[in-house]
């Protein structure tokens, strides 16, 4: 001990040095990976990015200090895209579109390699631009306006994810969120849409009074035919049998009455009484 200071015994500082150095060895040894994640592989003196091994999987990982890893997150994840396209007839269009992607793990080695980190704007994005302006380029505003949303959709996945086939890039779907035409191209639409409908309804109309008259028609001529078969059916013999048996039963009423036999038309008889 001189001048009130701790000297250290020399044979102390080889192991402390030692100490330091392995701390830094073991962090740079070292990888964590978390959930959603994968790690390529960089090795300096060996070939640099390992593509002909599976990617690193979760956990806690050893590797030498001189490589690197590379985290990818290989859960899927969501690109939203709002773009101006033209329609077949040469007007704008924008159309927002939300893709859901992921790279695929058992490839990320090549596509670290060949893609890179950024991957997300030097492959997909191009590609879900590309493919929406060549969807959008076959319709007309009208038909992306009333029912081609669904169709155009599916035809914006499919050819995104044929672009997307050998890029190391698994496109789970792609959906369109909405589809802004000019307000003049707008309002003329909406205008015809409610020119058409007020036109399907007034046929709607027509169609039903059409068929209430005919339900009028033919229940009138049910009618007249019931009466034209009963009149050829009550023949004078008939009727002649109904009066007998109305007078038989006025006969027995104990109301007073005058009757007088073969008196009326077609011999029926005439009933006189005072009420």
């Amino acid at each position: 001990m001189s001048n009130g200071q701790l000297q250290l015994p020399k044979t102390l500082m080889p192991l402390i040095l030692l100490g330091i150095v392995l701390v830094v060895f073991l962090s740079k040894s070292t990888v964590t990976i978390d959930a959603g994640e994968a790690g390529v592989l960089w090795k300096r003196f060996n070939g640099g990015v390992v593509t002909n091994e599976a990617a690193m999987g979760e956990g806690f990982h050893l590797v030498a200090p001189w490589n690197t890893v590379i985290v990818y997150e290989v859960r899927q994840q969501e690109l939203f895209e709002k773009m101006k396209v033209l329609s077949s007839n040469g007007l704008d269009i924008i159309l927002e579109t939300t893709a859901w992607y992921q790279p695929m793990t058992s490839d990320l080695g090549r596509l670290h390699q060949e893609k890179g980190e950024n991957y997300l704007d030097r492959i997909i994005k191009p590609a879900l631009r590309s493919a929406a302006r060549s969807v959008v380029g076959r319709y007309t505003p009208e038909q992306l306006y009333a029912s081609k949303r669904d169709i155009i959709q599916s035809e914006i996945f499919d050819e995104t994810k044929k672009i997307l086939e050998k890029q190391y890039i698994q496109l789970n779907d792609v959906l369109v969120r909405d589809v802004t035409l000019p307000p003049t191209i707008k309002s003329a639409i909406e205008r015809k849409l409610k020119e058409e409908q007020e036109s399907l309804e007034y046929e709607f109309k027509l169609v039903t009074a059409a068929k209430e008259a005919e339900k009028v028609i033919i229940e009138a001529q049910g009618k007249a035919d019931a009466n034209r078969i009963l009149s050829a059916s009550l023949t004078d013999k008939i009727l002649q049998d109904k009066g007998i048996e109305a007078t038989l039963k006025l006969a027995n009423s104990p109301n007073s009455k005058v009757i007088i036999i073969g008196s009326g038309k077609s011999g029926m008889p005439i009933i006189l009484g005072n009420q």
